[in-house]
């Protein structure tokens, strides 16, 4: 996420980024440097996040931390516990809410992710969409991601499509850096003595990693020493360049990670070409961030401009495991090979030139993550190492901030950000917000390191969780947990199962002589770790973290009780669209469901009846020369197809489809998908890998009007005929005209 702040006399802007999952640009030894590095600054080397999305950003934008507001998890895993319930209280009220009413323009673009998935309605509410929480002006995707190139926009409360199309060149991210030009264009035009704030968060360089491949290219050989020598050039780049202390060690790979020598030789080419991508999309994402700040400069705005740049809302992320084409494999517990990707990218998509492109959803390897995280130990999801949390920050401006090339290495955490702002802009932080009394601001002003590098830091504890991973940091001393998950390794049922957070073993790290979290003291300092469990504790009763493991309630051990529609029968008609995966009829393991469409049907026809899905999993029902097919669809991998026997007669059909799980435990049991024509059984087939959370997880379907057969990109629909070979790519029921149809979930759907 990016978040920018621009300021003159009376101050005019707070633009703050933060663009998801990205790490120091210019440690890594051959990726691009940070777009706004030439500019007076200062920047930050202990400044942490929340390891996970959705809470980073809703710290951020209240000045809170994350449980605090609800935000203890993303808000698809939303549960009951008060500090998971995915809904910011009106007792947070957000930078936006508050500058608001003090005359700032507000604006968002790019990636949200803090609105209940539940209320991904048309009809709302909206109070927790962005314009909801105090923004006057949005423009980006609401969930946790989208592809670059066929996004899933809204303009502030409404779904809208892309300006232009993938073959037209579009990309999310250069129309988003347009829209904010835009917007600072209208402002000095129209209302130039308004101050204003953007928050500008682009999609890069969170998965899916999308680029052109004139990106990627540049990175072409790069990488090839593997991710091991390449963790040691960037630790002795960092050192050069003074960004990490000279005393800090490099933590070691951590024994259940991957060691680059054992990839096979064959494999190796999937697994650079992965990274190059990923680099590329790196430095195109800073590069739209840059035509914002060269606006600024034409327009005379640069020098009293407050840009903060957080460059990650958590660690490199490790959840592509072992590199995949389609990033929704480890978040559904499907396993894969390296052989069955290859075979998928070199049958439909020519090959590894498809990697970066609209058609696949790719993630590098875990190890990269690793190696992208340098010194550090951990990734993204751990909240007990520095790899998952901290992340490196610039503030700049020119005309108050004495450019200092020495990294300020006071504690500090993204609830900070909203306190700096206040103290920036000259803004009294209000005791009541539209009537709403105001919960204290638990962040403290990084105002007083602006113009000093070595004064006395003055945030003395903060605490750290996401999913039972949890630290503390007091006065110096670090001690945390590292938890249940493995995030770069495939779910461990046993682990999960007889996990205890009582009997959790805790660390321990000095942090004034440990840069890194190299040494863990806890055996020598038994009385020190007591004491820094007392405090967490403390913290986290304060702050609505507990009960411990909250966070996995829904996601893990009780999927059926997230959010999702009250409904159990859908009657859906022509001509709606942007059906929010949470409000839709599902196809993910445990509901059950029979489909009933009556339709007129002509000889040999061929059509979608209705889909519902995309390249990451979905589930689709059509004809094709007269024979009725239904596809189910776990990721590109794993494909289900139940064809009719002989071709559907011309006439009124009642075509009945339906879908039975078996009742086994886990995620993702097989399922008996059946075809009904008439009240007689027609085809069958067994889909022996089933999505078990998410279909995708980018929240939109439709039902569609058009009788054209259309074959396009996200939005639209690929049509899922067998002589295509793929499928739709995005979450899209679509129905033909003069088509009825009836869903029904229920627990063992009858024999129709």
């Amino acid at each position: 996420m990016t978040m920018w702040a621009t300021v003159r006399l009376r101050p005019l802007v707070a633009r703050s980024t933060l663009p998801p999952c990205r790490r120091w640009r210019d440690t890594g030894a051959y990726i691009h440097g940070v777009t706004c590095s030439p500019s007076p600054k200062v920047s930050y080397n202990r400044f942490h996040t929340t390891a996970i999305c959705s809470p980073t950003r809703a710290s951020l934008l209240t000045g809170r931390n994350s449980h605090n507001v609800g935000a203890g998890q993303i808000t698809e895993a939303a549960s009951g516990f008060p500090g998971y319930t995915g809904t910011i209280p009106k007792s947070a009220a957000t930078l936006a809410k508050v500058l608001s009413g003090y005359g700032y323009d507000t604006a968002a673009f790019g990636k949200w992710h803090n609105t209940p998935v539940d209320d991904l309605m048309k009809s709302g509410p909206f109070d927790q969409y962005p314009t909801g929480l105090g923004f006057s002006y949005f423009y980006g995707f609401l969930a946790g991601e989208t592809s670059q190139y066929n996004p899933r926009l809204y303009e502030n409360t409404n779904p809208i499509e892309p300006p232009r199309k993938p073959e037209e060149g579009y990309h999310l991210t250069e129309d988003m850096a347009d829209q904010a030009i835009k917007l600072i264009r209208a402002n000095r035009a129209l209302t130039p003595d308004r101050p204003f704030f953007i928050y500008f968060a682009p999609g890069g360089a969170h998965g899916p990693h999308h680029v052109h491949k004139e990106w990627a290219d540049k990175y072409k050989g790069k990488f090839d020493m593997g991710w091991e020598k390449l963790r040691n050039i960037t630790f002795e780049k960092q050192k050069a360049m003074g960004w990490i202390p000279n005393s800090t060690k490099l933590t070691p790979i951590d024994p259940t990670m991957v060691k680059w020598e054992e990839i096979p030789e064959e494999q190796r080419a999937f697994q650079l070409r992965l990274m190059e991508v990923y680099a590329g999309y790196l430095e195109h994402t800073d590069t739209q961030d840059g035509k914002v700040v060269e606006e600024l400069e034409r327009q005379g705005l640069f020098n009293n401009t407050l840009i903060i740049y957080v460059l990650g809302d958590n660690g490199a992320s490790a959840e592509g495991i072992h590199g995949t084409i389609d990033e929704l494999l480890a978040e559904n517990a499907l396993p894969s090979t390296y052989q069955q990707q290859m075979e998928v990218l070199n049958r439909d998509f020519g090959g590894l030139d498809a990697l970066g492109s609209q058609h696949v959803d790719k993630m590098y390897h875990s190890s990269w993550a690793w190696a992208l995280d340098t010194p550090f130990k951990s990734t993204k999801l751990v909240a007990a190492h520095f790899g998952g949390m901290r992340t490196p920050m610039v503030m700049s401006w020119p005309k108050v901030i004495k450019h200092d090339p020495t990294p300020r290495s006071q504690f500090h955490h993204v609830c900070d950000i909203a306190p700096t702002i206040y103290e920036a802009v000259g803004v009294q932080f209000p005791t009541r917000v539209e009537g709403a009394k105001q919960m204290p601001l638990d962040g403290v002003s990084m105002v007083y390191t602006w113009n000093n590098v070595s004064v006395k830091e003055r945030k003395s504890a903060q605490y750290f969780e996401v999913m039972g991973s949890r630290g503390v940091y007091k006065d110096g001393w670090f001690a945390s947990v590292f938890g249940p998950r493995i995030p770069w390794a495939e779910a461990n049922e046993t682990r999960m199962r007889e996990w205890n957070p009582d009997t959790d073993v805790w660390e321990l790290y000095d942090l004034t002589r440990d840069f890194s979290q190299a040494e863990d003291l806890a055996k020598e300092m038994p009385d020190q770790v007591a004491k820094m469990k007392q405090i967490f504790l403390m913290e986290a009763t304060a702050n609505k973290v507990l009960p411990i493991g909250a966070g996995l309630y829904t996601i893990y051990y009780h999927p059926e009780e997230g959010p999702h529609s009250p409904l159990t029968e859908w009657k859906l008609y022509e001509g709606l669209t942007r059906i929010a995966e949470s409000n839709a009829p599902g196809f993910h393991s445990g509901q059950n469901s029979l489909a009933t469409i009556d339709v007129e049907i002509s000889a040999n026809a061929s059509g979608v009846l209705y889909c519902v899905g995309g390249t990451a999993g979905g589930f689709s029902v059509y004809m094709d020369n007269g024979y009725l097919y239904a596809e189910y669809m776990s990721t590109l991998l794993y494909r289900y197809i139940a064809k009719s026997t002989t071709p559907l007669q011309p006439g009124t059909r009642k075509i009945q489809v339906r879908l039975i799980f078996e009742t086994t435990k886990g995620l993702g049991p097989p399922a008996d998908l059946t075809l009904f024509v008439d009240g007689q059984q027609v085809g069958w087939v067994k889909a022996r890998r089933a999505n078990g959370i998410w279909v995708r997880g980018r929240k939109a379907s439709r039902v569609q009007s058009d009788e054209r057969l259309r074959a396009a990109g996200e939005g639209d629909l690929m049509l899922a005929l067998k002589r295509h070979g793929v499928f739709a790519t995005w979450p899209a029921i679509e129905l033909m005209p003069s088509t009825s149809f009836r869903w029904t979930l229920c627990q063992n759907p009858a024999e129709p």
